[in-house]
Protein backbone atom coordinates (compact mmCIF):
# COMPACT_ATOMS: atom_id res chain seq x y z
CA UNK A 1 0.00 0.00 0.00
CA UNK A 2 0.96 3.48 -1.01
CA UNK A 3 2.12 5.57 2.28
CA UNK A 4 0.25 8.40 2.23
CA UNK A 5 2.85 10.58 2.50
CA UNK A 6 3.83 10.37 -1.13
CA UNK A 7 0.34 10.30 -2.39
CA UNK A 8 0.50 13.96 -0.85
CA UNK A 9 3.83 14.75 -2.47
CA UNK A 10 2.49 13.12 -5.82
CA UNK A 11 -0.40 15.52 -5.84
CA UNK A 12 1.38 18.57 -4.93
CA UNK A 13 4.02 18.04 -7.66
CA UNK A 14 1.72 17.55 -10.18
CA UNK A 15 -0.26 20.78 -8.75
CA UNK A 16 2.00 23.52 -8.56
CA UNK A 17 0.42 26.46 -7.46
CA UNK A 18 -2.77 25.19 -7.15
CA UNK A 19 -1.57 22.88 -4.18
CA UNK A 20 0.15 24.47 -1.34
CA UNK A 21 0.92 21.90 1.20
CA UNK A 22 0.14 18.21 1.85
CA UNK A 23 0.56 16.60 5.68
CA UNK A 24 -0.30 13.52 7.44
CA UNK A 25 -1.49 13.59 10.82
CA UNK A 26 -2.98 11.00 12.80
CA UNK A 27 -2.47 8.51 9.76
CA UNK A 28 -4.63 11.27 7.83
CA UNK A 29 -3.98 12.80 5.16
CA UNK A 30 -4.82 16.46 4.69
CA UNK A 31 -3.77 18.68 1.28
CA UNK A 32 -4.42 22.56 1.54
CA UNK A 33 -4.66 24.47 -1.78
CA UNK A 34 -5.79 27.87 -3.00
CA UNK A 35 -9.91 28.70 -3.01
CA UNK A 36 -9.62 29.85 -6.36
CA UNK A 37 -8.30 26.70 -7.73
CA UNK A 38 -10.62 24.52 -5.99
CA UNK A 39 -12.22 22.79 -9.35
CA UNK A 40 -9.15 22.06 -10.63
CA UNK A 41 -7.71 20.32 -8.07
CA UNK A 42 -10.71 18.48 -7.50
CA UNK A 43 -11.37 17.23 -11.02
CA UNK A 44 -7.57 16.07 -10.88
CA UNK A 45 -7.99 14.26 -7.28
CA UNK A 46 -11.10 12.46 -9.19
CA UNK A 47 -9.67 11.98 -12.67
CA UNK A 48 -6.10 10.72 -12.65
CA UNK A 49 -5.67 7.42 -12.03
CA UNK A 50 -3.02 7.42 -9.36
CA UNK A 51 -5.69 9.02 -7.15
CA UNK A 52 -9.14 8.19 -7.53
CA UNK A 53 -10.81 10.26 -4.94
CA UNK A 54 -14.34 9.33 -6.88
CA UNK A 55 -16.80 9.97 -3.36
CA UNK A 56 -17.24 12.81 -2.20
CA UNK A 57 -18.08 12.28 1.83
CA UNK A 58 -18.71 15.84 3.30
CA UNK A 59 -18.26 19.39 2.27
CA UNK A 60 -18.26 21.79 5.52
CA UNK A 61 -16.85 24.58 7.42
CA UNK A 62 -14.50 25.42 10.24
CA UNK A 63 -14.85 29.03 11.47
CA UNK A 64 -11.85 30.82 13.33
CA UNK A 65 -13.25 34.39 13.86
CA UNK A 66 -10.02 35.95 14.70
CA UNK A 67 -8.38 34.82 11.35
CA UNK A 68 -8.97 37.83 8.17
CA UNK A 69 -9.72 34.52 6.02
CA UNK A 70 -12.26 33.34 9.06
CA UNK A 71 -13.25 29.99 7.28
CA UNK A 72 -11.81 27.05 6.68
CA UNK A 73 -14.02 25.15 3.51
CA UNK A 74 -13.12 21.62 3.93
CA UNK A 75 -13.62 18.28 1.63
CA UNK A 76 -13.57 14.87 2.77
CA UNK A 77 -12.94 12.23 -0.06
CA UNK A 78 -13.01 8.54 -0.59
CA UNK A 79 -10.90 6.34 -2.88
CA UNK A 80 -12.60 3.15 -2.69
CA UNK A 81 -9.44 1.71 -5.59
CA UNK A 82 -6.61 3.17 -2.85
CA UNK A 83 -8.96 2.54 0.26
CA UNK A 84 -7.56 5.72 1.35
CA UNK A 85 -9.25 8.98 2.45
CA UNK A 86 -8.67 12.65 1.90
CA UNK A 87 -9.22 16.06 3.00
CA UNK A 88 -9.12 19.21 1.13
CA UNK A 89 -8.73 22.62 2.85
CA UNK A 90 -8.81 26.00 1.57
CA UNK A 91 -9.69 29.26 3.38
CA UNK A 92 -12.10 31.95 2.48
CA UNK A 93 -13.87 34.71 4.00
CA UNK A 94 -17.08 36.09 4.82
CA UNK A 95 -17.50 38.42 1.44
CA UNK A 96 -15.34 35.81 -1.08
CA UNK A 97 -17.46 33.10 -2.89
CA UNK A 98 -16.39 29.49 -3.48
CA UNK A 99 -16.66 27.83 -6.73
CA UNK A 100 -19.32 24.96 -6.60
CA UNK A 101 -17.75 21.55 -6.79
CA UNK A 102 -21.24 20.30 -8.15
CA UNK A 103 -19.59 20.08 -11.74
CA UNK A 104 -16.93 17.49 -10.60
CA UNK A 105 -19.06 16.05 -7.77
CA UNK A 106 -22.77 16.26 -8.00
CA UNK A 107 -22.90 14.73 -4.16
CA UNK A 108 -21.52 17.55 -3.57
CA UNK A 109 -24.97 20.08 -3.69
CA UNK A 110 -26.64 19.64 0.02
CA UNK A 111 -23.27 19.53 1.73
CA UNK A 112 -22.52 23.29 0.38
CA UNK A 113 -26.16 24.27 0.81
CA UNK A 114 -25.30 23.25 4.50
CA UNK A 115 -22.03 25.37 4.82
CA UNK A 116 -23.87 28.14 3.50
CA UNK A 117 -26.74 28.11 5.70
CA UNK A 118 -25.11 26.84 8.77
CA UNK A 119 -21.70 29.22 8.21
CA UNK A 120 -22.43 31.60 5.55
CA UNK A 121 -20.17 30.47 3.44
CA UNK A 122 -20.87 31.24 -0.48
CA UNK A 123 -20.44 29.19 -3.34
CA UNK A 124 -20.65 30.47 -7.41
CA UNK A 125 -22.30 28.02 -10.10
CA UNK A 126 -24.16 26.11 -7.25
CA UNK A 127 -27.82 25.73 -8.55
CA UNK A 128 -29.86 26.10 -5.78
CA UNK A 129 -27.95 28.26 -2.72
CA UNK A 130 -30.45 28.20 -0.42
CA UNK A 131 -30.65 27.34 2.84
CA UNK A 132 -31.27 23.94 3.82
CA UNK A 133 -31.83 23.46 7.73
CA UNK A 134 -33.04 26.35 9.34
CA UNK A 135 -35.89 28.32 8.53
CA UNK A 136 -36.90 30.33 5.61
CA UNK A 137 -36.67 33.85 7.79
CA UNK A 138 -33.42 32.48 9.86
CA UNK A 139 -31.12 35.27 10.22
CA UNK A 140 -27.75 34.64 10.78
CA UNK A 141 -25.58 31.46 10.52
CA UNK A 142 -25.45 28.73 13.54
CA UNK A 143 -22.46 27.33 13.69
CA UNK A 144 -20.35 30.42 13.61
CA UNK A 145 -18.35 31.16 16.60
CA UNK A 146 -20.31 34.82 17.16
CA UNK A 147 -23.53 33.82 16.80
CA UNK A 148 -25.81 34.55 20.11
CA UNK A 149 -27.37 32.00 21.84
CA UNK A 150 -30.39 34.42 22.79
CA UNK A 151 -32.29 36.83 20.77
CA UNK A 152 -33.33 34.63 17.73
CA UNK A 153 -37.07 33.33 16.84
CA UNK A 154 -37.82 29.42 16.95
CA UNK A 155 -40.81 27.80 15.04
CA UNK A 156 -42.70 25.20 16.68
CA UNK A 157 -46.67 24.36 16.03
CA UNK A 158 -49.14 24.97 18.07
CA UNK A 159 -51.98 22.64 18.57
CA UNK A 160 -54.31 25.51 19.77
CA UNK A 161 -54.05 27.60 17.19
CA UNK A 162 -53.16 25.00 14.83
CA UNK A 163 -50.95 26.66 13.27
CA UNK A 164 -46.56 27.43 13.21
CA UNK A 165 -45.75 30.05 14.87
CA UNK A 166 -42.97 31.69 15.63
CA UNK A 167 -41.09 32.66 18.87
CA UNK A 168 -38.20 34.63 21.04
CA UNK A 169 -35.88 31.14 21.81
CA UNK A 170 -35.80 30.71 25.11
CA UNK A 171 -33.43 28.53 26.88
CA UNK A 172 -35.01 26.73 30.01
CA UNK A 173 -33.17 25.25 32.50
CA UNK A 174 -34.58 23.55 35.28
CA UNK A 175 -32.66 23.74 38.25
CA UNK A 176 -33.38 20.37 40.12
CA UNK A 177 -32.03 19.36 43.13
CA UNK A 178 -30.82 15.94 44.31
CA UNK A 179 -30.24 14.07 47.72
CA UNK A 180 -27.74 11.91 47.21
CA UNK A 181 -29.01 9.04 48.84
CA UNK A 182 -28.22 5.41 48.06
CA UNK A 183 -31.62 3.40 46.94
CA UNK A 184 -30.50 0.49 49.08
CA UNK A 185 -30.64 1.98 52.06
CA UNK A 186 -34.12 4.30 51.47
CA UNK A 187 -35.19 7.32 51.39
CA UNK A 188 -36.82 9.47 53.82
CA UNK A 189 -39.46 10.30 51.80
CA UNK A 190 -42.23 8.32 50.40
CA UNK A 191 -41.28 7.80 45.88
CA UNK A 192 -44.71 8.20 43.73
CA UNK A 193 -45.89 4.60 43.64
CA UNK A 194 -44.56 3.23 46.69
CA UNK A 195 -47.82 4.38 48.63
CA UNK A 196 -49.19 1.25 47.14
CA UNK A 197 -46.75 -1.24 48.74
CA UNK A 198 -47.42 -0.29 52.31
CA UNK A 199 -47.71 -3.48 54.54
CA UNK A 200 -49.44 -4.23 57.43
CA UNK A 201 -52.67 -6.09 56.75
Amino acid sequence: MEKLEDIGAMIATALPGAVTGASVAFNELTVTANAADIVKVMTFLRDDPRCAYINIIDVTAIDWPAREQRFDVVYHLLSPARNTRLRVKIMTDEATPVASIIGVFVGADWFEREAYDLYGVLFTGHPDMRRLLTDYGFDGHPLRKDFPLTGYVEVRYDDEQKRVVYEPVRLNQEFRTFDFLSPWEGTDYVLPGDEKAKTGN
